[in-house]
């Protein structure tokens, strides 16, 4: 079974990055998670212009779904801010990797929706189409590449190898 294949992330918006990845350590089994605070990208594109908000990022596994969990430090205008309003939090997006990143973002153009984000960080494509009129989320299409692919086999490892009992914060640094 190719773990990569159809959608291989959840991601939730959330309140506080650390306190959420504890609560979805006890609630699904998820972690650990690998967390880097005010991730800055090398380019980054909001809606057309270069807005980049100041946004932490988690991420874990819980069986072979990768569980992203984002929380935005500022009123920067944002695909979070986007959906959701002040004390409101959820499911943000789904993710899929693409071998064919320009065709994939060509079909969601095809169907109607239009690129809401853009950004290239690490040395990977990555951008979010609003999907919410016909799936209640965006839609993120990451491209692949191989450094890519063995830090999210190094996270899943993590995760089959963890006892639940252990650190469920790891730090994890840029290009890491």
């Amino acid at each position: 079974m190719d773990v990569n294949a159809g959608i291989f992330q959840y991601a939730y918006f959330v309140e506080d990055i650390e306190a959420s990845a504890i609560e979805f350590a006890k609630t699904l089994g998820a972690g650990p998670f690998f967390v880097t605070k005010h991730h800055k990208t090398d380019q980054f594109e909001y809606k057309g212009t270069a807005v980049e908000a100041d946004v932490s990022y988690g991420f874990g596994y819980a069986g072979h779904c990768q569980i992203q969990l984002i929380q935005q430090h500022d009123q920067q205008p944002s695909i979070y801010r986007d959906m959701f309003g002040d004390g409101a939090y959820g499911l943000h997006h789904v993710a899929r990797l693409e071998a064919d990143y320009d065709g994939a973002k060509s079909a969601l153009e095809a169907q109607g929706f239009e690129k809401a984000c853009e950004l290239f960080s690490n040395d990977v494509w990555a951008c979010y189409y609003d999907t919410r009129a016909k799936i209640h989320c965006y839609t993120e299409i990451h491209a692949i590449t191989d450094r890519i692919l063995a830090t999210f086999d190094r996270w899943r490892s993590a995760h089959a190898n963890w006892d639940g009992k252990g650190d469920v914060i790891v730090t994890h640094g840029r290009g890491a």
